[in-house]
């Protein structure tokens, strides 16, 4: 077994690696960046949609028929061509399973190639120029590299940020807060009827 995970490993770091490859080459860092953040929102999108899933675990369909399923899906969600090809072929190889393996090995490889650090900023409404740069400024200083924020609108959190960066993450979103309030009245309301 061991040898058959240094192979899965070594095969999802080829993917992640082509990839990182392809869109530097077409567009430089921003490109390399805007790849990885299309990768990600795939990863949540095949995780919810469980037609595609199973259309690709069809043993029915030919591994070209996986590929043409593939290519459709994602220029009918706009995804770019570079990224279209890739995942394509991961359908038609059998390995599209390890797609968020692969966005995992990409941002790893982005964050080692450009010596930065992509940190994931969730607010309830947009951030303005001056929060952005302090943000921006605490977080390098923190992390010890340049960053590049990429900012996520949810209203779902009421107020307060989300941020997440190198697999950590940080909750101080009003929404949280009122959790973890509920969470104490609850818990203080069942010591009271214990201790009666």
């Amino acid at each position: 077994m061991p040898i058959n995970r240094q192979v899965v490993k070594k095969k999802i770091a080829a993917y992640a690696s082509l990839l990182l490859d392809g869109a530097f080459a077409s567009g430089g860092q921003e490109a390399a960046v805007q790849v990885r953040d299309e990768l990600e929102a795939l990863v949540r999108y095949t995780r919810e949609s469980l037609e595609l899933a199973n259309a690709l675990d069809d043993k029915r369909y030919t591994p070209e028929q996986h590929k043409a399923i593939m290519v459709n899906v994602l220029t009918g969600l706009g995804v770019t061509p570079l990224l279209v090809e890739a995942l394509a072929v991961m359908a038609q190889r059998g390995d599209f399973s390890l797609v968020s393996r692969v966005w995992a090995s990409y941002t790893e490889q982005l964050e080692q190639r450009f010596d930065l650090n992509i940190v994931d900023v969730t607010t309830a409404v947009p951030l303005d120029d001056g929060l952005r740069q302090l943000i921006s400024e605490k977080a390098a200083a923190d992390l010890g590299t340049r960053v590049v924020l990429r900012e996520h609108i949810d209203r779902s959190i009421l107020g307060g940020i989300i941020m997440s960066a190198r697999g950590r993450r940080i909750d101080a979103s009003i929404r949280s807060h009122l959790e973890g309030a509920r969470r104490t009245l609850k818990q203080s309301q069942m010591e009271v009827k214990a201790s009666d």
